[in-house]
């Protein structure tokens, strides 16, 4: 085992605490008096070179961060036993208030290559992936004629996040407020290929760069 990738974060640590908690009015001795209070959630993917606070430059407390595979969004439904991503969801509308939900997509994505059947069968990969990226099996008809493979798959990432915009309306307590001005949600696509960040425009159903 390489130890040197634990000594990394273990030395990276100690900057942090450094840089963090050992000044006089450091800024999470600010977030404890004052306790959390966010005012943007993102919805991201697991993916390590997709990181929220990274991509926006942000400080500790400035965003309140939901991470899953391909960013998705899952319908309103109460049957099932485990809802990690609604029940984020509903601290941060409902508890903090926050006044944006972004969807914060990405090129490149995997669960989007395995939703369009990138797994191999014999990798050991999907029992819990699979029926996952069944939330987004509606964005499989935007690679339709979208050309080559890697068109198709930005086709459906993008198509994905559409999907998951659509499942937050499906909240009664997000459509409330979205309808009444309290709460935007957004639709960012992070290009990695071109170093680009992109926004869902609902009017023309276009991703345009964000400047």
């Amino acid at each position: 085992m390489n130890d040197d990738v634990i000594r990394k974060l273990i030395d990276g640590f100690g900057r942090f605490r450094s840089k963090h908690f050992e000044t006089e009015d450091s800024l999470y001795q600010r977030l404890m008096r004052e306790g959390q209070s966010p005012s943007i959630m993102v919805v991201a993917c697991c993916d390590s070179r997709v990181d929220p606070a990274i991509i926006t430059d942000c400080d500790p407390g400035d965003l309140f961060v939901v991470r899953n595979v391909a960013n998705l969004v899952p319908p309103y439904e109460t049957v099932g036993h485990y809802h990690g991503t609604s029940a984020a969801l509903e601290f941060a509308v409902l508890g903090l208030n926050v006044q944006h939900v972004i969807v914060l997509g990405h090129a490149r994505c995997g669960g989007i290559r395995a939703l369009l059947g990138g797994l191999q069968e014999d990798s050991g990969v999907g029992q819990f992936i699979k029926p996952w990226m069944e939330i987004a099996e509606g964005a499989r008809a935007d690679a339709a004629g979208a050309g080559t493979d890697a068109k198709a798959a930005r086709a459906v990432e993008q198509a994905a996040i559409r999907i998951s915009l659509r499942n937050l309306k499906s909240f009664p307590w997000v459509r409330e407020r979205v309808e009444d001005g309290r709460l935007t949600l957004h639709g960012w696509y992070f290009d990695m290929d071109n170093g680009d960040l992109l926004q869902y425009q609902p009017d023309n159903s276009r991703f345009l760069p964000l400047r």
